[in-house]
């Protein structure tokens, strides 16, 4: 398998890379400790078609691939992991509407998603008593004259607060017994200034502070029949779908922050003297970096094996599962040695791994906790 990038390709990683540069890197450490919301960085996005980079042209979007997203995720998470964590979500939310929507909601929703009129996109599958296990989820849409009403919370929600447009899945029947997970749930596409929706609560986090991560009630949330996705009852399998492609970019996340904090100790390493020669010539330090780089590049490889298997539309759950794992798993031992080469300066708010170190932690939880990784990566193991 050729991993050398087409120029298309190439193309979009460097307007990725300038723009984390430009645009990001001068005002990152200052987002994250004021907890500030990149509004206007997430519309430059839209207009560099970033926020729909997979999707297509018909539709406002780049018309790239997976492999192109990856890179793009890589990039903006080296400089800056609250936007790409909103830019992953916006193009997660924008690709399964436009790709398992009607032609009438995607025509709606998905054009003004990937411009950045709509600020982001939502993904609102998780609960307090159902996050790894989505089966287990209590929200309701009751059947009505007109359509659908939504009640119930959702938890955990990535820009809830500030999103245009959410994806909320619901359960459309009683839970009962019968046949595989997820049955009787359905997604729908909900209007994040529809009324009913209630920003219950902002969580204050560790890490990735330059995002909103909200509780959501929906009390009485009526929706038409138009706002289904897919069909009834399909959601089970819409979700999986979307956490399938979902974990790339979480892998190309990972690897971005790991990417930042390994260049930043390279750098000191180089600068900093102790003992006559620069700290990188003392073989301990040595060998730490040389594992870094060593897990980053491996990281790197099963990353662009998901994305390009998921480009050739053949299945690709197994190998996201191990990309994310790998990955994540990996860039936290990364940006942990990063802290270890700079000492007690990297321990400090003055230097930029602690940021790292904070923001790469939650990448092992969302869009499937590490061991959630491995159960699916063990079942596939057993078929």
């Amino acid at each position: 398998m050729d991993f050398t990038p087409t120029d298309e390709q190439l193309v979009i990683q460097r307007t990725a890379r300038e723009f984390a540069d430009r645009v990001l890197a001068p005002r990152a450490a200052a987002r994250d400790a004021t907890s500030a919301f990149p509004l206007a960085e997430l519309r430059e996005l839209g207009r560099l078609g970033m926020l729909g980079v997979a999707v297509s042209e018909s539709l406002g979007g780049a018309g790239a691939d997976t492999v192109s997203y990856a890179l793009v995720m890589q990039e903006l998470s080296r400089v800056d992991a609250s936007v790409a964590l909103l830019t992953s979500a916006t193009n997660m939310v924008a690709q399964l509407i436009a790709t398992r929507g009607s032609a009438a909601l995607a025509a709606a929703w998905v054009p003004r998603l990937v411009s950045g009129e709509l600020v982001c996109g939502a993904f609102a599958l998780s609960e307090a008593d159902a996050g790894s296990d989505a089966s287990a989820m209590t929200t309701l849409a009751t059947r009505t004259a007109s359509g659908w009403r939504l009640s119930g919370t959702k938890q955990w929600i990535t820009a809830g607060d500030r999103a245009g447009c959410i994806v909320v899945w619901a359960l459309t029947q009683p839970r009962g017994p019968g046949p595989g997970p997820g049955r009787g749930i359905t997604a729908f596409v909900v209007p994040g200034s529809a009324p009913g929706i209630t920003v219950a609560r902002l969580e204050d986090k560790l890490g990735l502070r330059g995002t909103s991560t909200a509780q959501l009630v929906l009390d009485g949330v009526e929706l038409g029949d138009d706002a289904v996705l897919g069909h009834v009852g399909g959601g089970f399998a819409l979700a999986m779908v979307a956490l399938d492609g979902g974990r790339i970019g979480i892998a190309a996340q990972a690897i971005g922050i790991a990417h930042g904090a390994l260049d930043a100790a390279l750098r000191y390493a180089r600068d900093r003297h102790t003992f006559g020669q620069p700290i990188i010539e003392h073989g301990g330090i040595a060998a730490m970096l040389a594992d870094a780089a060593t897990w980053l590049d491996a990281a790197t490889l099963l990353t662009l094996r998901a994305a390009a298997l998921k480009d050739r539309r053949v299945p690709f759950s197994q190998q996201a599962a191990m990309a994310k794992l790998f990955a994540t798993e990996h860039a936290w031992k990364i940006c942990d040695i990063a802290l270890q080469v700079h000492g007690g300066y990297g321990y400090t708010r003055d230097a930029p791994i602690e940021r790292a170190l904070r923001d790469v932690r939650a990448t092992r939880i969302y869009e499937g906790t590490s061991e959630i990784q491995r159960l699916t990566i063990a079942r596939n193991l057993m078929r």
